[in-house]
C-alpha cells in the first residue's frame, strides 16, 4: 500500500502551506521595507534601494545632500578622541575670539536668544560644527559669514575657549537618568531610534557629539527638525538624519523639552 508522504510537492497541502507562508512573508517585507518608509510623512525617498536602508536604519542613497546639482558628503572632519590639545595660550586666544560671539552666544557662553549655550561644551563637538559651517557641510546664513574667516588655528581655541567655560547644568545623576523619557533611555529599536543617552551623555558619549543638556528648546526642536527633512545634513554617515526621520513630532518635543528643562 503506497501512503503519500505528507511533506512531499505531490502532496497540495503542503505546496499551498508553503506558498501561503512564501506569500506572507513576501507582503510583510514588502510592508515594512517599502510601503512604511514611502508612507511616514516627511520622508524623501531617493529610490527602492533608499527605502529599505532607511527601513534597516542604514544611509541609503539618498544620504548625501545635493545642492545645485551637486552632491554634498556630510562633514569633511575626521573625529578622533582628544582632538582638541587644550592650554592656557589658546583658551587665552580663544577668549579674545569669543567677544564677537557674545551677541548671540553670551558673554559666558550662555545664550539668551534660542542659539546654543556653548559654554561648557564638548570641545571637539565645537570645533567640528565650526569646520562644516565654514566648508559649507553645515548651512547658516548667520554663521557661516563668522566662521568663513577663522583660520583651522582659531576654530580650535575658540573650542577651547568655550569648553574652559563651566556648565551651568551638572551631569545628571544615575535617579534623574532612570526618570528620563523612554526614548532619551533606551530609544525605539523596533523603529531603530537609538536611545539619545547613548551619544549625547548619561550611558555614553561619543566623540564631538554636543552635550544636549540646558539647550534651548526651540533650538533643539528646529535641529531635529532639520535633521528629519534633510535641511541639515553635516551628521557623520546620516546618524542623527537616521533618527529623526523616524521620530514622532510629539517625540521630537518631549526631547526637547526634555533636554531644555535639564
Amino acid at each position: 500500500m503506497n501512503e503519500e508522504r505528507l511533506f512531499s510537492t505531490r502532496n497540495r497541502w503542503t505546496v499551498v502551506s508553503v506558498a501561503a507562508i512564501g506569500g506572507l512573508l513576501l507582503l510583510a517585507l514588502l510592508i515594512g521595507f517599502v510601503w512604511v518608509p514611502y508612507n511616514q510623512n516627511g520622508r524623501q525617498i531617493a529610490g527602492l534601494w533608499d527605502a529599505i536602508c532607511r527601513a534597516a536604519g542604514a544611509p541609503g542613497g539618498g544620504t548625501a545632500a545635493s545642492e545645485g546639482g551637486s552632491r554634498i558628503a556630510s562633514s569633511d572632519v575626521i573625529v578622533i578622541p582628544r582632538m582638541i590639545a587644550a592650554d592656557n595660550v589658546s583658551v587665552g586666544r580663544g577668549a579674545t575670539l569669543a567677544l564677537r560671539c557674545t551677541m548671540c552666544h553670551g558673554a559666558r557662553g550662555m545664550s539668551e536668544a534660542n542659539t546654543p549655550n556653548l559654554a561648557g561644551q564638548d570641545a571637539e563637538s565645537i570645533y567640528k560644527q565650526l569646520r562644516d559651517l565654514q566648508s559649507g557641510h553645515r548651512g547658516s546664513e548667520i554663521m557661516a559669514p563668522h566662521a568663513r574667516n577663522l583660520s583651522d588655528q582659531d576654530m580650535r581655541d575658540l573650542a577651547t575657549y568655550y569648553a574652559y567655560l563651566p556648565r551651568q547644568t551638572p551631569p545628571p545623576t544615575l535617579v534623574e537618568q532612570l526618570k528620563a523619557p523612554r526614548l532619551v533611555q533606551i530609544g525605539a529599536p523596533m523603529r531603530n531610534v537609538a536611545p539619545c543617552a547613548s551619544c549625547h551623555g548619561g550611558s555614553d558619549r561619543k566623540t564631538a557629539t554636543p552635550l544636549l543638556d540646558g539647550e534651548p528648546e526651540a533650538y533643539i526642536r528646529a535641529q531635529l527638525i532639520a535633521f528629519a527633512n534633510g535641511s541639515r545634513h553635516n551628521d557623520i554617515g546620516g546618524q542623527m538624519r537616521n533618527v529623526a526621520r523616524q521620530m514622532t513630532p510629539e517625540e521630537i518635543d518631549l526631547v526637547a523639552r526634555y533636554y531644555a528643562q535639564r
